[in-house]
């Protein structure tokens, strides 16, 4: 099999779907990998790297298509240009955002692609190695927490000097996914004293082993696969109840909560914010699906009653070089999955791990 890495052209993606070493795993294997010049250099990884890796360095997309490799995987879905320098007729794995991207995902049945989306690998243990959307939360979750702490305007950790007594701040993680656990850790480590809250409540043991407080929800929504359903009116009114009552004596709140397929829920209003104190901080993780936070703006800060709401927009691309590692793992370890005996590419629409993820199978959109 010939796997194609090509290089991420979306504004501020740093990240690779593939860098050396894992590449050097997939040679080892008996493969072979093309990679454009310039793919890992945004997250350190250079060209040399991977020539010493053992790839074949090509000069561009055209050069990659050229080179027809059976499979190409990237990071960010592909924009209307990249789909049509695919080689034609090949597998395509990348983050696609399914049900939202129907212009592309139409463009890669034209041209024949059978297509693998990274965010439906399925929540199972088979699957764990593979899971993107669980190795990049984790690395938004840590980065949320620094980026609070450097825009809050005071300490994380108690601190005594001379001065005087420093009383710790205050952080409340709001989701305890991925993202959110990491986010406790993290915040736990540099000094605050940290709060969570999750509508499932099966989270609540997790939280409490990670050091913080649980704030228990009035109605639980336990739904499937991991993730939370979706919240009855009742539901969200005796939730938000709970939050209110704990969200105005908070200096720090990130906010964390997604829902597979839908827009993510608001959990914060104008009015909690309304109670919180002026130089407050929040960080929204879920800001590029629609956001947790009332008046939340992707990619943007912006101040409502002197909260400073931080969109957080493509966090993992800030931490490129580790987000990478994880990122090629996930994609190794399908890339795995995927082959045959003999080393020849396997797409079996009624395996319980590729089936989930496919969007096209040779050019055909598959329906849900």
């Amino acid at each position: 099999m010939k796997i194609g890495i090509l290089r991420e052209r979306l504004p501020g993606e740093r990240r690779v779907a593939l860098v050396p070493d894992a590449a050097a795993k997939i040679i080892a294997a008996g493969h072979q990998v093309v990679v454009e010049r310039g793919a890992g250099s945004a997250a350190g990884f250079l060209d040399a790297a991977y020539e010493k890796a053992g790839v074949t360095l090509v000069a561009d997309a055209a050069a990659l298509a050229a080179a027809a490799p059976d499979v190409v995987a990237k990071v960010r879905k592909p924009s209307a240009e990249e789909v049509a320098a695919l080689p034609k007729g090949c597998t395509l794995i990348a983050l696609l955002t399914p049900g939202a991207n129907e212009e592309i995902l139409s463009a890669l049945a034209s041209a024949k692609i059978t297509a693998l989306a990274l965010e439906l690998v399925p929540r199972i243990t088979r699957a764990q190695s593979m899971d993107v959307l669980s190795s990049q939360s984790g690395v938004a979750g840590y980065k949320a927490a620094l980026i609070g702490a450097a825009a809050l305007d005071k300490f994380l950790p108690m601190l005594t000097t001379a001065a005087g007594s420093i009383a710790p701040a205050k952080a409340f993680i709001m989701g305890a996914g991925v993202a959110g656990l990491q986010a406790i850790a993290t915040a736990r480590r540099l000094g605050a004293v940290v709060s969570a809250f999750d509508v499932r409540g099966a989270a609540g043991e997790q939280v409490r082993s990670l050091g913080a407080q649980f704030v228990e929800p009035a109605a639980k929504a336990e739904g499937t696969g991991g993730y939370a359903r979706a919240q009855t009116e009742d539901e969200t009114a005796q939730n938000a109840a709970i939050i209110a009552a704990h969200i105005s004596s908070q200096d720090l709140v990130i906010t964390t909560a997604l829902i597979p397929g839908r827009n993510a829920p608001i959990l914060v209003t104008d009015a909690m914010l309304a109670t919180m104190r002026a130089g407050s901080v929040v960080v929204d993780l879920a800001a590029e699906s629609g956001g947790n936070v009332e008046g939340v703006v992707a990619g943007e800060t912006v101040v409502k009653h002197g909260v400073q709401l931080i969109g957080a927009a493509n966090i993992p691309a800030s931490v490129p070089l580790h987000a990478s590692q994880m990122f090629s793992t996930n994609v190794r370890t399908l890339i795995t999955h995927l082959t045959a005996e003999g080393g020849a590419l396997k797409i079996d629409a009624a395996d319980e791990v590729t089936g989930p993820m496919l969007v096209t199978n040779a050019g055909e959109p598959v329906k849900r």
